[in-house]
């Protein structure tokens, strides 16, 4: 019987561990708070600890938990893993866990990856986990090398559990520059728009545009600040760019420019038939 080892159990975490037990995998886990780490065991999700003794007698190891805690935590067990284990983190950063831990990985003799499940929800903790949070997904890798095909064969199937749709392979440095506009960017726009005093009054006047723009609004505040500031180089880049964007409308508003302000809007709806291949 194959074995996950999974170091915190909140939405990310918790999905792993319901979608392994049900494919018949034993699934050991280590989670900050114990009482997480026991209700999961009393779901019957988590079989036992994940501990130093029992690290090596995994298969995969995933790192659900924020890049900086993710480092910490497998320098702690890096001397316990061995070579059998493929360890891969889960954060939505990728250059500077990767950069900590592939010379970890080098130095203790076990294989690394870098990785990112593209799912989630607004919602965040083990309570909403669920085992198909990541069915048809699709899922990045950053790997240490790219012409070990083996490798990358390796991880697909020990992530098959999972049910992910598609793989993408990349860098950590073209990871981040991409997820700051693909996913930070709209967590800060949704943040950020609801700040608007109007919002508190728009019950009956909204319907799926309001839920659409504010749904990412709902966050994890310290994991999404921290993963902003691993990445505000690409970040503050997109959002002058929104910023500059935003302030050509309002020019044409202010200026009761008809033609510049259509101009803008069948700009901003061909880019988006372009991009999505409609």
């Amino acid at each position: 019987m194959s074995t996950v080892g999974i170091f915190g159990l909140g939405l990310i975490g918790g999905s792993f561990a319901k979608a392994y037990h049900e494919a018949g995998w034993t699934v050991l886990a280590h989670n900050r708070s114990k009482s997480v780490l026991d209700f999961a065991m009393l779901c019957g999700d988590v079989n036992g600890e994940l501990t130093k003794e029992n690290i090596g007698d995994c298969d995969l190891v995933l790192l659900t938990i924020y890049p900086e805690a993710a480092i910490e935590t497998l320098r702690a067990f890096a001397p316990y893993i061995g070579i059998k284990p493929l360890v891969m983190d889960c954060c939505g950063t990728k250059r500077t866990v990767c950069e900590a831990c592939f010379p970890m990985a080098e130095e203790y003799g076990f294989t690394y990856v870098g990785g990112h499940p593209m799912a989630g929800t607004q919602y965040s903790g083990y309570k909403y986990a669920k085992a198909d949070l990541y069915k048809g997904q699709p899922m990045v890798i950053v790997p240490p090398r790219y012409d070990d095909i083996f490798l990358l064969d390796r991880v697909k199937a020990l992530l098959a559990p999972a049910g992910f749709g598609r793989f993408s392979v990349t860098t950590a440095e073209a990871h981040d520059e991409m997820i700051a506009f693909t996913s930070q960017l709209a967590h800060v726009v949704s943040n950020a728009y609801v700040k608007s005093p109007t919002a508190k009054n728009h019950h009956g006047f909204s319907a799926g545009s309001y839920r659409d723009l504010t749904r990412v609004a709902w966050l994890n505040a310290p994991m999404w600040s921290e993963l902003f500031l691993e990445n505000k180089e690409n970040l503050i880049r997109e959002v002058d760019c929104i910023i500059a964007s935003l302030q050509a409308y309002r020019d044409a508003m202010a200026a009761d420019d008809s033609e510049r302000l259509t101009a803008l809007l069948d700009e901003g709806k061909h880019l988006k038939e372009e991009i999505d291949g409609k």
